[in-house]
């Protein structure tokens, strides 16, 4: 008397295979990124890259979170890249499959939430933009999209709806799509569960999908109709990672010594990290996620700008003032949110300036005191002195010789 909260173990089995979602979604009349829809070897994979032309993409057919993909913008990058990219699909999914598809420049990466009961009854809860990625995995998400207009979000809608019905799927789940400047959109594959940026799609359509997939498990109708939903204000969702910018991001494991939290009206924050909390080499570094709601995309900006600056943690390296940097940026301000958006327009070189200098010495200075402060409050009770200042003992800071 157990029931799966998820669609049905097939469609998973199918859907969660990039080729033969590919294929199924080709027979289906949905456009797909020109490209293979089988394992690939070396020879094929060259065939096929000269006659829809460099740059391709190779990807893992059992891929996800931008592990087992490559991009390639000459022949004489394909042997090696293949070789990564089989390398890494086995590692992280036991599957050594590839595939190639055309590399789209300056895509979009926008995807369609999507509920559907066990009654044939299905809805999409409009769409999120993805496009700021590192490595090809999300940074940040929002909703609605800045690129999306009225016609396109019908367009995708339907599309997504279709793919849903025509599969055979039940629950919650996420059809997503690469859009060219030219808004013309392609399948790129369909998440088959809950995904880390189902909060902001809550915020904005007030629908509580989480507990929609437990009523859905349960034999329920949905109680609402496509006509029924609406987009109200914007919404953004940081990803807080545990990871050096500076460093090609790499993860940064260790102790977290403290942590100072943001909150206030429309900021919402999904986290499990505490002071002394341990982040893992044998994780994803992902450590919370910052939500924010606003009447428009500029409110949820500056309000999103408003929590990072409150959001500290000590003892470990963050993507928090990376984060900043983006969400700051003229591009990002205007909406021109690309795939390949950090590549573009973002510095991630630290600054030697002097005024560079001074911002990283007086950081460094805060963390050391609240770490001080940290371990005199919550670690050693029976000091008298708790001040940071008595338990640093004589420093100075030699502001001109840094």
């Amino acid at each position: 008397n157990i029931k799966f909260i998820g669609p049905p173990a097939d469609v998973i089995e199918k859907m969660g295979n990039k080729t033969f979602a590919r294929k199924f979604i080709t027979e289906n009349g949905i456009p797909v990124i020109p490209g293979t829809t089988d394992d690939t070897n070396d020879d094929e994979a060259l065939s096929i890259a000269e006659k829809i032309g460099f740059p391709v993409m190779v990807k893992a057919a059992a891929g996800g979170g931008g592990k087992g993909m490559r991009i390639v913008r000459n022949k004489d990058e394909l042997p090696s890249a293949l070789r990564a990219a089989r390398s890494e699909a086995m590692s992280a999914f036991g599957d050594e499959t590839v595939y190639i598809e055309k590399y789209i420049e300056n895509p979009r990466h926008i995807e369609i939430q999507v509920l559907a009961d066990e009654k044939g009854n299905a809805v999409h809860l409009f769409e999120r933009e993805c496009s700021i990625q590192r490595r090809h995995q999300k940074i940040i998400e929002e909703t609605p999209s800045p690129f999306v207009d009225e016609e396109l979000r019908e367009k995708m809608g339907e599309a997504a709806l279709k793919i849903v019905k025509a599969v055979g799927y039940t629950n919650a789940g996420t059809i997503e799509f690469l859009v060219d400047e030219n808004k013309n959109f392609y399948f790129l594959e369909m998440n088959t569960r809950l995904q880390v940026e189902h909060a902001i799609t809550e915020i904005v359509t007030g629908i509580d999908i989480v507990q929609e997939q437990i009523r859905i498990a349960a034999g329920e109708e949905l109680d609402f109709r496509q006509e029924d939903l609406f987009q109200h204000g914007s919404s953004m969702e940081c990803r807080i990672y545990a990871e050096n910018p500076d460093n090609n991001f790499l993860p940064s494991p260790g102790t977290i010594y403290s942590i100072r939290t943001p909150g206030g009206c429309g900021v919402r924050l999904d986290s499990c990290a505490y002071p002394g909390y341990a982040v893992s080499v044998h994780y994803d570094p992902l450590i919370s996620k910052l939500v924010v709601w606003g009447k428009n995309r500029e409110e949820a900006r500056l309000r999103m700008l408003r929590a990072l600056n409150e959001y500290t943690i000590t003892g470990i390296s963050t993507t928090i003032p990376f984060l900043k940097k983006i969400i700051t940026n003229e591009h990002f301000i205007k909406g021109e949110t690309y795939t390949n958006f950090i590549e573009r327009f973002i510095e991630k070189k630290t600054d030697y300036s002097p005024e560079g200098a001074k911002i990283a010495m007086i950081s460094a200075a805060i963390s050391a005191m609240r770490k001080l402060e940290d371990e005199a409050i919550y670690h050693s009770p029976e000091r008298k002195d708790k001040s940071p200042w008595k338990i640093a003992g004589k420093w100075q800071m030699w502001g001109n010789r840094l």
